[in-house]
């Protein structure tokens, strides 16, 4: 078992893997990328991941460096080679390698890196006390759906975070909260629960979706509609979802307990559907 890359149809050890410091990517964020990981040797929403990965590539006119299948194909032997149980992907296409200059270049090879490395879980004292969340001013850029090398507003909110002892940053904007730094957004009031509709400030996650589908089944009333910051503050629970933390129980929010300041029962019963659903996979 060992940490593997790929770089433009060359598979090496991660350690060893180099693109060129012209990469656009490397001078100008330009690129897209996805975090994908496995349970045991299933991989997880991998046809949503490429097909978000598509969709962020075209919006900045972006080439895809093969299709589908041939990423699909990719991704799963490096599973293979990978090795480990439980494997966190990381997919990067960026605009290619080109002297520096703002306007695009004439001509360009999408540059395509992936990685495979072991999944890091989020420690299960962690998921059983719960997190807290911070608020903070979005200052994104208007296409947040794009899931953008661009991360810089990501970062600095993510370390003003941490600076206040929380695990993530939720991003409000004219009075309504979007989503995290890293994480989609969820409130419970009661039976309903709510999470900020699709839109330019919001990035889809595959999570997400998967939440969605399965709170019906364990009757609950799933409502994508705006979250306001003033409701969010009075939530009967927060939980935030993504590819790596699954469904995690908030229980403090800007320094204030959420609900009995506790994870809730809606939040577990979500993570334990959850839980059911990717095994079945």
């Amino acid at each position: 078992m060992s940490e593997i890359a790929f770089v433009d149809g060359t598979w090496s050890a991660l350690s060893e893997a180099v693109v060129s410091i012209q990469d656009r990517g490397f001078q100008f964020g330009d690129g897209v990328y996805e975090v994908i990981r496995t349970y045991g040797k299933a991989v997880f929403g991998l046809r949503e991941h490429l097909s978000r990965l598509q969709a962020s590539a075209a919006e900045i006119d972006i080439l895809m460096p093969a299709s589908l299948p041939s990423l699909d194909a990719a991704i799963r032997l490096g599973c293979e080679k990978c090795g480990f149980s439980d494997i966190q992907i990381y997919i990067q296409l960026t605009r290619g390698s080109a002297p520096r200059n703002h306007v695009y270049p004439n001509s360009s090879q999408t540059t395509w890196v992936m990685t495979f490395r072991e999944t890091k879980k989020i420690p299960q004292e962690m998921r059983e006390a719960g997190v807290s969340i911070v608020s903070t001013e979005d200052i994104r850029w208007a296409k947040c759906h794009v899931k953008s090398l661009n991360l810089l507003p990501n970062v600095l909110a993510k370390e003003a975070a941490a600076r206040a002892g929380a695990f993530e940053a939720i991003f409000v904007r004219e009075g309504k909260a979007m989503e995290g730094a890293a994480s989609n957004l969820f409130a419970v009031f009661n039976r309903r629960i709510m999470t900020p509709p699709k839109g330019p400030y919001i990035l889809s996650g595959i999570t997400r979706e998967v939440v969605l589908s399965l709170g019906p089944t364990l009757d609950f009333e799933m409502c994508e509609a705006p979250l306001f910051f003033k409701d969010l503050c009075r939530a009967d629970e927060i939980f935030l979802t993504s590819t790596t933390i699954e469904v995690l129980s908030v229980v403090r929010f800007n320094g204030t307990p959420v609900g009995q300041g506790q994870p809730g029962k809606a939040t577990q019963a979500l993570h334990k559907a959850f839980q059911s659903y990717v095994q079945e996979r």
